[in-house]
């Protein structure tokens, strides 16, 4: 992929931002360790905003950069190298481009690009991910709607200050057709909230919402046609991820390497290894091969392409396959020590675990790569 000017210095920029602010000591086992219920830095993410990251995928005419999905790709690689906790990838990539033309934006974006306000999407309601699946039901009341039901796996859905909930107005279990997005306040009356620490230290929420009534405003697009704004949210979403998990896998393929040129056994670095060498290239080219299709992932979503949708579940696929790899071999590669939680190697296999199962996890996308396909 050749980046253009504008974005290798975005690309030098988030590099070197998070290596100096995002580390996984100076950022993840700080907010692990003290117990945030967040789970990230609030103080970072308004850094976030200052360097002008959230405002990527906002439009220039709402105050944003106007840009697209190739250049939170390159972020949020970063982001995945660094295991930087943060609201990015959920609130100004995939609930951004959710309110996109709408009012919602227009009260949104502005919290977003100062990086004061965090949102979420809460989508999935089983054990796995399954949007057309939704079954919440969101029933007419006067001028308004009433949502009962529960979501899983609400990403930073304790911290966010307003949540995209995608429940049922029409039709049945397992259509498209019929769904409907609100915007939910998260102090709404008869929505309960118990926030859950993830296996990388991160934050979930499941809700409940009991009888949680709504007005019209709070509908985002039109009744019964929310599947358009969620699919440009799972879109971008999925996207990111595999960026994201892109960046896991770098990063701890980097930690493994840099052990090989240190550790000795038998008077020899272990990097002098032959078959250590053999496992090392093939997970190198694993990372590049992901690495390509993520950013052509992007680039497809950018351009509106009608093959986007495929190369998406592709890239979310090869991605966290390759971070999967990456991580067993770290850990391998580092041997007890790589056990410890002292050392970095096991926070990498964490995200891993987290990250590929958001949006869909590698099975859920090669499933969807063959229907797309025509199986």
């Amino acid at each position: 992929m050749l980046l253009t000017d504008d974005q290798k210095m975005l690309q030098e920029t988030a590099a070197s931002f998070l290596a100096e602010e995002g580390g996984p000591a100076k950022q993840l086992r700080h907010w692990r360790d003290t117990g945030c219920k967040d789970g990230f830095g609030h103080a970072l993410w308004r850094r976030f905003g200052e360097l002008g990251l959230t405002g990527i995928c906002i439009p220039e005419a709402d105050g944003g950069l106007g840009l697209g999905a190739t250049e939170a790709a390159l972020v949020l690689e970063e982001i995945g190298r660094n295991l930087t906790p943060s609201p990015f990838l959920m609130t100004a990539v995939a609930a951004a481009r959710t309110i996109e033309d709408t009012a919602h934006g227009k009260r949104w974006y502005p919290k977003i690009l100062s990086g004061e306000a965090v949102l979420a999407l809460a989508i999935d309601e089983g054990r796995r991910h399954a949007p057309e699946a939704t079954v919440m039901a969101a029933k007419r009341q006067g001028n308004g709607f009433v949502l009962s039901g529960a979501k899983q796996f609400v990403v930073q859905g304790a911290s966010a200050d307003m949540l995209l909930v995608a429940a049922r107005t029409a039709g049945s279990p397992g259509e498209k057709d019929g769904i409907t997005l609100f915007a939910v306040e998260r102090e709404s009356k008869g929505l309960d909230v118990d926030n859950v620490m993830l296996a990388d230290s991160s934050r979930a929420a499941r809700l409940t919402f009991d009888n949680v009534a709504l007005d019209a405003d709070c509908v985002v697009g039109e009744v019964d046609g929310g599947w358009q704004p969620l699919s440009r949210a799972l879109g971008a979403g999925r996207a990111g991820a595999a960026a994201e998990l892109v960046g896991v896998a770098a990063g701890a393929s980097n930690l493994s390497l840099d052990y090989l040129r240190q550790r000795k056994q038998f008077g020899k670095l272990i990097g002098e290894f032959q078959a250590l060498q053999h496992r090392a290239a093939h997970l190198y080219g694993e990372i590049e091969i992901a690495r390509a299709a993520a950013f052509k992932a992007a680039q497809l979503l950018d351009g509106g392409d009608q093959q986007a949708e495929l190369i998406v579940s592709v890239a979310k696929a090869k991605a966290g396959a390759a971070a999967n790899l990456a991580v067993k071999e770290g850990v391998q590669m580092h041997g007890g020590i790589g056990m410890t939680d002292e050392h970095d190697i096991g926070l990498y296999m964490k995200r891993e675990a987290v990250l590929s199962e958001l949006f869909g996890d590698i099975y859920y996308h090669r499933n969807r790569v063959a229907e797309l396909s025509g199986y």
